[in-house]
């Protein structure tokens, strides 16, 4: 396939939304996709905070569904390693979904759905800018604090408990000195981090944004690779040390022993958001606009506005070759987030008041008190 551009026969779907939309939301994908996430028992979770959507891609025959769920501004996407629990950042709050079941089994058309995420809380954090997040060790909550610029995690008694911030940012302040945005996990702690600068000054990662990126160690806080465009979403998988260089609109890998990074494919967009099935890299793609923001990226040397597409493309990191590609088109140009869920056909609620009004959970021990007339409704689970 081309990265160079939209590749050819894509199958197009104007996709039903679940509420009116200003602007129609429109998908396409080339032929195969969605027999490769069916293959993979998997779907997509896709955030774009532009059109305030939680996109669910789903694999229908020869088709994708793409499911839309509204919410304010999201961005960060979290999955326990159970896939029991979903955490999604929003502009003022991080909500917290978990699986039932039960309830799946009632959602239409029924006998379809393999995952049902209800809304279990919602933490006010204030408007922090949170990006990346990821469940660490005994199920804690890690966001990246754009706004802040550090690491920071859920405190009930508090906006937010800031565990950790870049050694060259001297002060915790809302000013977004560096634009830290990217958090990779490791044996359940964060190791490592992206940002756009290392300046200590409010927003002064802009003055360098096109070279000025990095990739550090969280343990020491030390720079691990430097000069990259606009850097997001770091991984470890598969043994190696992944990085989008958002900018130039790479995938590529960094040796931590030497900071040399390789670009392993480049697609047809900026690349922000990043998750892996196996062989297969799912990489959230964004059309970004002449702006100021995203002027004098190399990406924009590399491709003109109408070859850069908004959606998902799938690399085969072993052939380093582009070997999907998922567009939207309409009322989004921007993804931030993309996470493989290992269901086939899930479905999220947070917007049906009949259904959570009648969908309850207890815990295990408080089951058998429950009447048995109650006690049989697919509503009441355990």
């Amino acid at each position: 396939m081309d990265p160079s551009g939209p590749p050819p026969e894509i199958t197009a779907r104007a996709a039903a939304p679940d509420v009116a939309e200003p602007e129609p939301f429109r998908s396409a994908h080339t032929p195969g996709f969605p027999q490769l996430l069916d293959g993979l028992g998997v779907s997509l979770l896709v955030t774009t905070y532009q059109a305030g959507k939680l996109v669910i891609v789903r694999a229908e025959g020869d088709r994708l569904n793409t499911h839309f769920r509204s919410f304010p501004a999201p961005m960060g996407l979290a999955l326990d390693p159970t896939a029991a629990r979903l955490a999604v950042g929003t502009t003022l709050q991080v909500w917290e979904f978990h699986d039932v079941p039960d309830v799946a089994a009632r959602v239409e058309p029924r006998g379809s759905h393999d995952a049902c995420f209800l809304p279990r809380s919602a933490h006010v954090t204030g408007n922090v800018l949170v990006h990346e997040m990821a469940y660490g060790r005994g199920g804690e909550l890690w966001f990246v604090n754009t706004r802040f610029s550090c690491l920071a995690t859920i405190d009930a008694s508090a906006s937010f408990a800031p565990r950790w911030r870049p050694p060259f940012v001297s002060r915790l302040e809302p000013s977004d000195r560096c634009h830290l945005n990217g958090l990779a996990m490791h044996g359940g702690m964060p190791r490592y981090v992206t940002a756009l600068g290392t300046a200590d000054e409010p927003a002064g990662w802009r003055k360098d944004k096109a070279r000025g990126g990095v990739l550090l160690e969280v343990e020491s806080g030390e720079v691990v690779a430097s000069g990259l465009s606009m850097p997001h979403s770091p991984r470890i998988h598969g043994g190696r040390l992944w990085v989008c260089e958002s900018g130039a609109g790479t995938l590529g890998v960094v040796d931590p022993a030497t900071g040399i990074h390789e670009p392993v494919a480049a697609v047809p967009g900026f690349t922000r958001g990043l998750d892996f099935a196996g062989r297969f890299a799912f990489v959230g793609l964004s059309q970004v606009r002449e702006s100021a923001v995203f002027s004098g990226i190399p990406i924009t040397e590399r491709l003109a506005e109408h070859e850069r597409t908004c959606g998902v493309a799938v690399v085969d990191v072993v052939a380093g070759e582009v070997v999907g590609l998922l567009r939207f088109d309409g009322a989004v140009q921007e993804i931030f987030a993309v996470a493989v869920l290992p269901r086939r056909f899930p479905d999220l609620i947070n917007d049906d008041d009949a259904l959570l009004a009648d969908s309850f959970v207890v815990p295990t021990e408080a089951l058998a008190d429950v009447a048995e007339t109650v006690r049989g409704r697919p509503a009441l689970s355990a």
